[in-house]
């Protein structure tokens, strides 16, 4: 199989990935970038985005994921469907084989693969998402100021969610499997003494109810001995964690114990040079699509100057 030589290849959309084309465009690195199974990454099962820098009346998200597409193929970068399914970081250039046919040699890589929410794996959960069911309170927390919603999960995560619910939403219920948090002892003492989050213990999620007209309704919750109940809620957050979309590289690039890309300080370098990582794929801690973006940039003027002292 003939490979193609890539200067800059980027895998995956989303805001680090676009931001990283955008950079590494007007850097003259002429990249390439797959964009993988989910053109335009988690954004894209979001309705309006409030809180990105610019869209003073919000945007929605697959609109702006669209913005960030074409500055970029305005800039030069070349976008191309396609995803990573084999990668061989052991020598140079660098190997990527996109869908199982097509081979790359590529000068430097970008891994902006991002992360992906997970979910209870109920039907409902899936027909009312953007309608009411959120994997990002932070997100779309403010769409339900006033509201009654429900959080799922029992660890710090889920924790920090229902808090910053709490200050939007009249009521915020957290169902929690067992009887007790996972989350730390502070975290815990800050959901017991909120007054308006109610615990819903030994609980777990036997379907999310609402129309397509109205969005989420309420939730049918079972518990753990057997019994069938309801509550009315506007809004359903998953706080159930994150899987990063690494497993591919693991072989080739250092991760944490939760498949996080490791980078160097506060750079995108990754353990091999000339490889870098942005976005969710490597933050396990704020997730958002400013720091995506952020880091979308750290990558590309990281390729640039990794690059030039190769000449």
């Amino acid at each position: 199989m003939n490979a193609e030589t890539v200067k800059c290849l980027i895998l995956g959309s989303g805001p680090a990935g676009y931001t990283a084309a955008i950079y590494a465009a007007r850097a003259g690195l002429q990249p390439i970038l797959y964009e993988g199974v989910q053109p335009g990454g988690q954004l894209t099962t979001t309705t309006v985005v409030e809180n990105f820098p610019g869209y003073p009346e919000g945007v929605d998200g697959t609109q702006m994921m669209a913005d960030f597409r074409a500055q970029a193929l305005r800039l030069g970068a070349e976008i191309r469907p396609g995803l990573a399914t084999r990668v061989d970081f052991s020598q140079r250039p660098l190997s990527v084989e996109i869908d199982g046919e097509k081979l790359l040699a590529a000068d430097t890589v970008i891994i902006a693969t991002g992360a992906t929410a997970k979910y209870l794996g109920l039907p409902s959960e899936n027909k009312f998402r953007g309608m009411g069911v959120s994997a990002c309170a932070t997100c779309d927390g403010f769409f339900y100021r006033g509201k009654d919603v429900a959080v799922v999960g029992g660890g710090d995560t889920a924790c920090e969610e229902a808090m910053y619910l709490a200050s939007l939403c009249r009521k915020v219920y957290m169902i929690v499997r067992r009887d007790v948090l996972r989350a730390s002892k502070a975290m815990q003492e800050k959901v017991l003494n909120a007054p308006n989050i109610e615990i819903l213990w030994k609980c777990q999620t036997d379907e999310v109810l609402g129309d397509l007209t109205a969005g989420v309704t309420g939730v049918r919750l079972r518990h753990a001995d057997g019994e069938l109940f309801e509550k009315k809620i506007d809004g359903f957050f998953l706080a159930i964690g994150h899987h990063p979309n690494s497993d591919l590289f693991k072989p080739w690039i250092a991760t944490d114990e939760n498949g996080y890309i490791v980078t160097e300080g506060r750079s995108s370098r990754t353990c091999v040079p000339g490889v870098f990582a942005a976005g969710d794929v490597q933050d396990p801690t704020y997730r958002q699509a400013v720091n995506a973006a952020a880091s979308g940039c750290r990558a590309a003027l990281d390729a640039e100057k990794y690059l030039v002292s190769l000449k």
